[in-house]
């Protein structure tokens, strides 16, 4: 399972406050659908696919920590 932190999406743009409540709401959609193991205070991980569902977009591969899709395009660089 490919997952995303708080860092990943401020490496993508997103802001510090933006982020932590992207990672929020992906923890907060992954207990409803079953999963109460995201409940914990501490996780600050959640799948790239909770992230995607709710910013309605695909995340570039090298920022969520995988290899991008077939045709996506990438400058070739990696974030810090």
């Amino acid at each position: 399972m490919v997952t995303v932190t708080k860092k990943d999406l401020v490496a993508l743009g997103y802001g510090n406050s933006f982020a932590t409540d992207i990672i929020r709401l992906a923890k907060i959609r992954m207990v409803e659908k079953g999963y109460p193991f995201y409940s914990s205070r501490k996780l600050d991980r959640v799948p790239a696919k909770a992230v995607e569902e709710l910013l309605g977009i695909a995340l570039d591969g090298d920022a969520a920590g995988r290899a991008p899709e077939k045709g996506v395009k990438t400058n070739g660089k990696r974030p810090n």
